[in-house]
């Protein structure tokens, strides 16, 4: 990619929004293409975004358990949304993780020449770790096979 897609983004077009609370209306939660919607969807965001952490190997294990904890815990509680927000959770730890593994400081554009990508190969070997960590939890969440039907389910009622 030339640019980073953001530059572009519609935010009106976008499905999830801030003034919605998802427990209250899950009718209005979408699945939708990897982690969207992970950074605005309440009361999940809250509740499982404070646990998520990658600086070291310790604290992306620490993280990703806490996590994937509440992600079996929503799947209790048959509560859909919150299982499939936590599994976001997990998989943006991973995508996250690798992000600050190949570029120094997590950085993958430079804004001020024009968003030109920079090299790649320049960031912390233990994100690599952590990516890692997380990626294991991430996969665990979505073979589980409560998960798997209840997004089948889901998908097939409401999109």
């Amino acid at each position: 990619m030339d640019k980073p897609s953001y530059l572009n983004f519609d935010h009106s077009k976008y499905e999830w929004k801030t003034d919605i609370d998802y427990r209250v209306h899950p009718e209005a939660y979408r699945v939708g293409k990897g982690e969207q919607g992970v950074l605005i969807c309440e009361p999940y965001k809250s509740e499982i975004g404070r646990y998520w952490r990658f600086k070291t190997p310790d604290i992306a294990n620490e993280s990703s358990e806490k996590i994937y904890k509440l992600f079996l815990e929503y799947l209790r509680a048959d509560d859909f949304v919150g299982a499939d927000m936590a599994r976001k959770y997990l998989q943006m730890g991973y995508t996250r993780a690798r992000r600050y593994a190949n570029y120094k400081g997590g950085k993958k554009y430079d804004a001020d020449q024009d968003y030109r990508q920079l090299e790649r190969g320049t960031g912390d070997a233990q994100k690599a770790i952590c990516a890692s960590i997380f990626y294991d939890r991430w996969k665990s969440a979505e073979a589980n096979e409560k998960y798997v039907k209840l997004k089948k389910q889901w998908r097939d009622e409401r999109g």
